[in-house]
């Protein structure tokens, strides 16, 4: 498994790219929110952003700049964890695979 399947932020702001679309590019605050929503609590900064920078310096997620915001956007490997990681947990949580109490 690759390292950035390990944290859940990184993990979700690469599903809510994927939600985007092929083309599809969100400003850095626009995940920010949507992650405080999701999670129910604020973010810090320095956190959220270390996360992004760590998933492009991975290669998973670009950063583009567009008008004064800057605008990211899965890359092909990011697009591939992604669908990876939701064909394993679509195979988890098939009834076949669960035992039943």
């Amino acid at each position: 498994m690759s390292k950035w399947l390990q944290s859940g932020r990184r993990r979700d702001v690469c599903f809510l790219l994927a939600a985007e679309g092929e083309d599809g590019a969100l400003r850095g605050q626009e995940l920010k929110s949507r992650l405080e929503s999701h999670y129910d609590e604020r973010l810090e900064p320095k956190s959220f952003y270390g996360s992004l920078s760590a998933l492009v310096d991975a290669g998973f997620v670009e950063k583009r700049t567009a008008g004064l915001h800057d605008v990211y956007a899965l890359t092909e490997a990011g697009r591939r964890r992604v669908s990876e990681h939701y064909a394993w947990i679509n195979d988890c949580l098939k009834p076949s695979r669960r035992t039943e109490s």
